[in-house]
Parts: structure tokens; sequence; C-alpha cells
């Protein structure tokens, strides 16, 4: 397989420069499972492993490969199976926080070019949400793309298009209905050769309508939301990296129910960047938009010029991008403390022997 087909570039290309070796080759992440991966390589598709050396040196969880990363392995050609020695930087990664009570970095998909945020408008249809999801395409590095699925169930389209078009400024929002194969061709400015494509939004938007649409075939089981709430159940029970017939490259991924947050201030400005703007005109540099003198956004509230809905939802991201910060800070200093502790303890175990 042409390694090129699976989105190979010279980014990848001069970062493989040094580690070069005659039985080294890379593969692309296809499908991660908890102890073995399946990947793309040249000969096709072969599963594999990380080698102990990598699993001793890898220190989070973040360090192991993801789904669409580009990593260096020897093949095993008579077994037909790999061993990974490592991962190639990644050129984006869409993350978020690990679920529990751990303060973890959890890789969604890596190295995608766009990410299609898919929304249902059906029942479920929550600008709130949209707002999370760009939060982190935002962090992503690659290129946002809002999908509004199930056009042909919605009965006020333009109020929900204002809606997104309000929250989402300047990115491309495609409506579609996957299920009557409406709107598709839309997506092909983004479905080229060698690019890769991510699918991210909650159970029951319909990802797996839109995969199976743009295969040509039902590769994804797909379920109906349940009656009453327009819920989804997860029919993607994992991410995978999917080869398309024009030679993109699709990564489906199962629906977070809950988006924890990972991302950084920078992030939060360009999804609010409204809001950001109106700050700037505020009479204090240090305002908390609440009573002080002088204040644009509460002046743009009273106006109407912006929402109190919207205001909430930028108050209580910063709130939560805030409590990650101090998490992330305290994280990093009981780690040092481990890992110097057993410096200390290798170091006096060493002079014993002495």
């Amino acid at each position: 397989m042409n390694l090129e087909y699976l989105g190979w570039n010279d980014f990848f290309a001069s970062s493989f420069e040094s580690l070069r070796q005659q039985e080294l080759t890379v593969a692309r992440v296809a499908i991660e499972h908890r102890n073995t991966y399946i990947l793309h390589s040249e000969i096709g598709e072969v599963p594999g492993e990380v080698t102990g050396k990598f699993r001793h040196n890898a220190i989070q969880a973040q360090d192991f490969p993801a789904v669409g990363d580009w990593v260096v392995i020897s093949l095993r050609e008579s077994e037909k199976n790999a061993v990974i020695h490592s991962v190639l930087p990644r050129k984006s990664k869409f993350s978020r926080q690990s679920i529990g009570a751990i303060t973890e970095e959890q890789i969604v998909a890596a190295n995608v070019d766009t990410v299609f945020l898919v929304s249902g408008l059906d029942g479920d249809f929550n600008p709130r949400r949209i707002e999370r999801y760009l939060i982190l395409a935002w962090e992503s590095g690659a290129n946002p793309v809002i999908l509004l699925n199930k056009a042909d169930l919605c009965q006020n389209i333009e109020d929900c298009l204002n809606q997104v078009e309000n929250i989402a400024l300047g990115v491309p929002i495609i409506t579609i209905s996957a299920a009557n194969s409406q709107g598709l061709e839309a997506l092909q400015t983004y479905l080229q050769p060698g690019k890769t494509v991510a699918l991210l939004g909650s159970s029951g938007v319909g990802k797996s309508t839109i995969t199976n649409k743009l295969k040509g075939e039902a590769i994804q089981a797909v379920k109906a939301v349940r009656q009453g709430d327009d819920r989804g159940r997860h029919t993607t029970s994992h991410r995978e990296l999917i080869l398309l017939p024009n030679g993109s490259l699709i990564i489906d991924t199962p629906g977070m129910r809950e988006l924890q947050i990972w991302a950084s201030e920078t992030s939060l400005s360009s999804t609010f960047e409204d809001i950001e703007s109106l700050a700037q005109e505020c009479r204090f540099r240090n305002c908390q938009h609440i009573k002080e003198p002088g204040c644009a956004v509460q002046q743009a509230l009273q106006e109407g010029r912006l929402s109190n809905s919207r205001f909430f939802s930028y108050q209580k991201l910063q709130k939560e991008l805030d409590y990650l910060s101090q998490k992330q800070d305290q994280k990093v200093y009981l780690d040092t403390k481990k890992r110097w502790k057993t410096i200390t303890k290798s170091m006096r175990n060493h002079h014993k022997r002495y």
C-alpha cells in the first residue's frame, strides 16, 4: 500500500529520518485495543504490539499510540505482525480529559486534518455541547467543520442554523441528512486523497450512518435513538481509522456522553471570540464582567447583543479550565516529587553497594 494514501507526508518523513534503520519502517494505527493495535502498513493490515522498552519508558497514557498515529515498526513478515518501537511526533491531536479521578489526557484521534463536529437536528440539538466540542477542536490543531445531521427530522432548520452561526464564528457549517444521503456532496471538499477527517459527537447523532454512506457499505452498526428523548446508544464501540474509496481517511469514534475539557485559555478565546472582543472594551483590564462600572460585556447583555446562555456557558467553561489547570499543576508537582524519590532511593542503594 502506498503510504501517501495513508496520510504520509514531509512532516512525518522528516521526523522518521533520524530514526531510519534498515529493519525499521512505519505504519499508521487503525484500531487501538487494550494491549494490541491494528496497523495499516505497506504490506497491508497487520497486528502490532509495543516493545517492553517502549512500555517501560512510557510515563503517561498519551505516550502510547493512539488511532491516527504514525508509529515506527519492525515487521515480522513470516508471522505477519509488527513490533512498535516509537510514536512519531503528532501533527494534531484531539484530546479530552480522561474519565475518572485521575487528571490525564486521553487522545481521541491523532494527525487529523479536519474535525467533523456532528450534531443532530432532532430533539437532542444542543448549542452548548457544540461549544464544548469547538474548544477541543481548536486545541487539537485540526480545522473544525460543523455537520448538522438529521435535517429531515427538523421543523425549524433556519432557527437552529442561526443558533450555531452565532456561536461558531467563522467555522463552516454544513446541513445534511445522512440517512437520506442529502448534502453529503458538500463533504467532498474535505475528503481529499491522503487527508484525514475525524467524526466527533454524542451518541445517536449519526456518525456511523455518515461513515457507512461515505464508505459505500455498512461497515459500522447503526441503532435507532431512544424514543422520548432522542438520546442515542453507543453503536461504535472503538475508534477506527477507515480508508474511503476516494483515497481519503476517516476516523469514526464512539459517542461521548461525558466530554471533559482538555484545553487552554487560547482555545476558549477562539471559541468565544465575540465575548473576548467585548472584554477588550471594558474600562478595567481585570474586569470580571459582574458589577464593574464600564463593563462592555454587561452592557451587551443588557442590550441583547449577547445572550445570557452563551455568557453563562463562557463562565462555566472558564471555571472548568481554571480547575483543570490547578489539577495539572498539582499532578506535575506530585509526579516530580515521586520521580525524585525514586532517584534518591536508587542512589542510596547504589552507595550502599559500593
